[in-house]
């Protein structure tokens, strides 16, 4: 199927590993012009080779969106090097776990700061333009976090939560200027982070990683965690043509692990 991407200009946030490295990958596969960002440079560098490898161009961009005016100067070196941006789809940022009783008021701010802020300095770089143009589409990668509480990720689950609040909102907002977005909440999926999750969860339960990892893969419907690829094909057909009048959504991809709406 033709997803209509062919020559879009898309960037990808927290695009050299993970879910955004796959989410470049997907859309260069549709023809997309892909630019990646990252506040690491050797991590952009390795990315960088691994798509050139693919056959696959990418324009990087070093960034630290923990700052609004690094997020601008992103947005301004991309349309510079490719054109005005499409397609935005934030991926950067992962606040740490913490177990519930050891959080303080510096987890909290933190945690914020790692995920929503990242997010929210992205989109007011790259907004006010796709609304200018009259065209654009955000996928926000948010997390099921901001849906489900787990004592051992409040307050990334709190920012998260305000990131679905605020894709949604922002849909309702910029919808009469052509502008869609939407967001995206996984489950676990197999990334670098898979492991650092799986430590976090056995150092609170007393389990070894591997028990833990077992535990939590038979407690799910599908009997087994996400990859990386699954999550970027649901981020680019929402960014597509294809997926038009899809707005304002929350998508669920926890493999239906948590039955709520």
């Amino acid at each position: 199927m033709d997803l209509g991407l062919k020559d879009t200009v898309v960037l990808v946030t927290g695009g050299s590993k993970g879910i955004g490295l796959a989410c470049a990958r997907a859309f260069a596969a549709e023809g997309a012009k892909v630019a990646i960002a990252s506040r690491s440079q050797a991590n952009l560098d390795a990315a960088v080779a691994a798509l050139r490898a693919e056959g696959i161009a990418a324009h990087a961009v070093v960034a630290d969106l923990g700052d609004p005016e690094q997020a601008a100067r992103m947005a301004a070196s991309v349309e510079e090097a490719l054109g005005p941006i499409g397609v935005l789809v934030n991926s950067a940022g992962a606040a740490r776990r913490t177990p519930a009783a050891s959080l303080t008021a510096a987890h909290w701010h933190a945690a914020m700061d790692a995920k929503y802020f990242t997010y929210i300095h992205a989109l007011d770089a790259v907004l006010p333009g796709m609304a200018a143009r009259g065209a654009g589409a955000v996928v926000n990668v948010v997390g099921m976090g901001g849906k489900v509480a787990s004592p051992q990720h409040l307050a990334g689950g709190a920012a998260n939560a305000a990131l679905v609040l605020a894709s949604v909102g922002l849909a309702n907002a910029f919808g009469r200027q052509g502008v869609r977005v939407n967001a995206v909440n996984p489950g676990v999926v197999r990334t670098d982070r898979f492991d650092a999750g799986m430590r976090a969860d056995a150092e609170a339960s007393g389990e070894t990683v591997d028990a833990v990892v077992a535990r939590r893969e038979a407690a799910l419907p599908q009997r087994r965690f996400a990859e990386a690829h699954e999550v970027a094909d649901m981020v680019v057909f929402l960014a597509s043509p294809r997926a038009s009048y899809v707005s304002g959504a929350v998508i669920a991809m926890d493999g239906a692990l948590n039955p709520v709406v």
